[in-house]
């Protein structure tokens, strides 16, 4: 594909984009349901699209807008998140261990059963999020601002939380052995 058809992959007539550069597009409310984006750079405008099931491995979505999109059960391997805005965004039942989402503003998304495990969320904040029964087992959130999160059943397991703000979050059943916060 030499020329880049995007309003082909605007309205999910291309999925096979395995690699492709797309950083710098506006792809708002782009259906890439089930499309293979493995290793490819979408620090782009990806606004309320929709990412559903697809295969997401090695792609950088650094500084992307990804505001009010959805990545349910899709494959986000070695994803890179650092700096993106993912503001009202539902990512739900996702594998994202290891995952670096430093910076990135979560405000308010929903994060429901997300592996987060080693995960660095440095400085990230995640003000208002649903991480219902998520695992962020020795995740680093250092300097996370978690004001009214959810964190019902979440795993913090010899997570790092220093200098995390996290007044109004909601505990119930929360697992903080092996961490420096008391409640």
């Amino acid at each position: 594909m030499n020329e880049i058809d995007i309003a082909a992959i605007v309205l999910g007539k291309i999925k096979e984009l395995e690699g492709i550069d797309l950083n710098g597009r506006n792809l708002s409310g782009a259906d890439l349901s089930g499309a293979n984006l493995r290793g490819a750079s979408l620090r782009a405008n990806l606004r309320g699209a929709n990412l559903n099931g697809a295969d997401l491995r090695g792609a950088d979505f650094r500084n992307a807008d990804l505001r009010g999109a959805t990545l349910l059960e899709s494959q986000t391997e070695r994803i890179s998140l650092a700096g993106a805005f993912l503001s009202g965004a539902i990512l739900t039942r996702l594998d994202l261990d290891g995952v670096d989402l430093r910076g990135a503003d979560l405000r308010g998304c929903t994060m429901i059963s997300v592996k987060l495990a080693q995960a660095d969320l440095r400085s990230a904040n995640l003000s208002g999020a649903d991480l219902s029964y998520a695992d962020l087992e020795e995740a680093d959130l250092t300097n996370t601002i978690l004001r009214g999160a959810n964190l019902t059943g979440v795993n913090l397991l010899c997570a790092q939380l220093e200098a995390a703000i996290v007044n109004g979050i909601v505990t119930e059943n929360i697992c903080l052995e092996g961490t420096p916060l008391k409640l």
